[in-house]
């Protein structure tokens, strides 16, 4: 068949050709160079024999005409330039030719011809529609002369009208796809721009609209139904404007993700309905760079509590980096399936993948894993994260987060791994809380090893968008099943970041580590969580307090009202990387660091969970409890940031 539509296509072309060469020898008047019959018709073969071989070599007919872009377009010119080049010299070599202008005019009107000709075709075969009806019967007639058909020849009446927000090039490569693909649920109706040079001109014949004016009155006249943005580098302030401003017309939005270098889903494209967090928050930014997805590459890369949220980021980012082997540990095997699954079918074989199910505190299981998959580079996920939880379970937190790290820290040591870098919390400053707490003891313990084989490293962040258990999901519940929504206290504040941006702030931080490093990540300005609570309530457009009320609860076991700013630069020390800081922070020494661990290990033959805290904020001198540091909340910088940053 492919063979089939080649020579068909060279056919139409000798076709063109010869008629062409009808038209400027024997039609077109010229009383100097006029051949007799004989050396026209030597003329003709002659000039189809440099075209076409100038074609064949240029690889002309094996492309697919019907995809062609700029590319093939400007291969086909140069083709015929050189073929033309060979005419006209070789025209010399007859007793009498044709004048230089007019060889040049045969072999561009054939060019233009053929140009003309493949252009028609990818306008017949690709579903480009008109509402006008001269236009509609041109393509009727356009296809049946081409030989392609459409059981759809009207899309736009069984579609979803759409207007696309960005008439720019990303708007565009949007609009195309879907005028293209006949599955497409979508059909662009206009566009929308702020350029006033834009606007009154067209794009594939689909207008574009200006955002002055009566706005809404234009877009009911093109019967849109729902608006698609396609801004990808839309500020998070202009974003929420565009969106209050298509909400208030009534339209659903959604957005447009357009793939880029860093787009780690395979490059796809996608619409989808607009995520609440894309409008409350910062942009999110991408830190991976060559150089430190090459640091990654070859190696093999372990990574404990790998089914987690922040654990199954890292394992899709050190996938991407191309690792000589993914190890994903989790004691949860459900979480380690699903990142397991999801690997396998974007990678399949290309990824050298493994999951082991098992629990940190398991010192024989973990050198056996340790042992059969001698991990270059560790990244330490796995801890009890629930604030609430692990007040009520503080042997539990203990065992899994101080005593599973020291674990894990160990067998790298044993085994020669060459990077350890520690998953740390911003509730490690000055805890308030046993988690807090016991992350604290996890960064003493990996500052204070020697680095002799291993280098060791820490990294501090806050709360994280979507992760299991944080408050994005749970007002989302709460608003869908009509409120209320509940927060502990009205006047508390977090510092919140993307999963993905925290996982390759994680990797680009422990590619650059030597031994010993706390470093902390920039999260930004901290959020009121009330403030939070009415913006979502008022993006799904309800009115706060009136359709959904937001209540109470009481801070609850080991909450704080702030959690530390990070950022304190007399206290940092500036890396390569703007959203990367180093903890001024002076390492104990192991004896020291011993003499703790034995502390908490005598707790621990106690089980209970009150000699085990005792035992924490003596092996923690930052740790205090949740009113000594609340009743002073309010002359907290971190307070202060937040009241400064609240809308008015």
């Amino acid at each position: 068949m492919k063979r089939k539509t080649r020579w068909m296509l060279v056919a139409y072309d000798v076709q063109v050709y010869l008629i062409c060469c009808f038209v400027i020898l024997f039609i077109y008047p010229a009383g100097v160079d006029r051949l007799d019959t004989g050396l026209g018709i030597a003329h003709v073969v002659l000039g189809l024999v440099c075209v076409f071989a100038a074609r064949w070599l240029g690889k002309i007919y094996e492309q697919i005409w019907r995809y062609a872009g700029p590319q093939e377009y400007i291969r086909l010119i140069v083709s015929d330039a050189a073929g033309c080049l060979a005419f006209v010299l070789l025209r010399g070599f007859f007793p009498q030719t044709i004048m230089f202008m007019r060889a040049v005019a045969l072999i561009m009107m054939d060019l233009l011809c053929c140009i003309s000709t493949r252009l028609m075709y990818q306008l017949a075969y690709q579903k480009r529609t008109s509402t006008a009806w001269l236009e509609r019967a041109a393509l009727r007639a356009l296809r049946r002369l081409t030989g392609t058909s459409f059981a759809d020849e009207h899309p736009v009446r069984n579609r979803i009208k759409v207007a696309i927000v960005g008439a720019g090039s990303v708007g565009a490569m949007l609009a195309d796809e879907l005028i293209q693909n006949p599955k497409a649920i979508y059909a662009p109706v206009c566009f929308v721009d702020i350029d006033r040079e834009k606007a009154g001109r067209e794009i594939y014949g689909i207008p574009v609209l200006s955002t002055e004016g009566e706005l809404h009155t234009q877009l009911d006249r093109y019967g849109v139904q729902e608006v698609v943005f396609a801004l990808p580098n839309l500020s998070t302030e202009r974003r929420r404007a565009l969106y209050e401003l298509y909400k208030g017309f009534g339209y659903k939005i959604k957005a447009y993700d357009y793939p880029t270098l860093d787009a780690d889903e395979g490059g796809k494209r996608r619409i989808h309905d607009f995520n609440i967090e894309d409008l409350l928050f910062r942009s999110a930014s991408h830190f991976l760079n060559e150089a430190t997805m090459a640091w990654y590459r070859g190696k093999s890369v372990l990574i404990t509590g790998g089914g987690g949220s922040i654990g199954s980021e890292l394992a899709r980012q050190i996938a991407r980096c191309g690792p000589s082997r993914l190890v994903i540990l989790d004691v949860y095997e459900n979480g380690a399936y699903d990142v397991q699954q999801e690997l396998k079918i974007r990678y399949g074989d290309t990824l050298n993948l493994k999951v082991e199910i098992a629990s940190i505190c398991d010192a024989g299981k973990i050198d056996k894993i340790f042992r059969e998959n001698t991990p270059d580079i560790v990244l330490h996920a796995a801890a009890h994260k629930h604030v609430p939880l692990m007040e009520r379970n503080v042997c539990e937190a203990v065992s899994n987060n101080v005593f599973g790290t020291l674990n894990v820290v160990e067998a790298c040591e044993r085994h020669g791994v060459r990077r350890f870098i520690m998953i740390s919390t911003d509730k490690a400053v000055n805890p308030t809380n046993v988690m807090g707490a016991t992350k604290r003891v996890c960064e003493m313990i990996v500052q204070s090893r020697s680095g002799q084989v291993t280098s060791f490293s820490a990294t501090r962040f806050g709360n994280v968008l979507g992760s299991n258990g944080s408050v994005i999901p749970l007002f989302k519940r709460q608003i869908a099943n009509g409120g209320p929504i509940t927060i502990t206290d009205k006047r508390i504040i977090r510092y919140f970041m993307t999963i993905p941006e925290a996982s390759q702030l994680v990797m680009t931080s422990g590619a650059m580590a030597s031994n010993g490093e706390l470093y902390v990540l920039d999260m930004g300005s901290p959020v009121k969580i009330l403030d939070l609570a009415e913006n979502m309530v008022r993006l799904s457009g309800l009115e706060p307090y009136k359709d959904i009320d937001i209540v109470e609860t009481g801070l609850r076991p080991g909450e704080k009202l702030y959690e530390e700013l990070l950022i304190k630069t007399e206290e940092l020390d500036k890396t390569e990387n703007d959203m990367i800081f180093v903890e001024r922070d002076k390492p104990l020494p192991a004896e020291e660091i011993a003499k703790k661990l034995d502390i908490l290990r005598e707790a621990l033959q106690s089980q209970s969970n009150h000699v085990v805290r005792e035992a924490l904020m003596r092996v923690v001198p930052t740790y205090h409890t949740p009113d000594e540091v609340n009743c002073n909340a309010i002359r907290a910088e971190e307070m202060r940031l937040a009241r400064s940053n609240a809308p008015e």
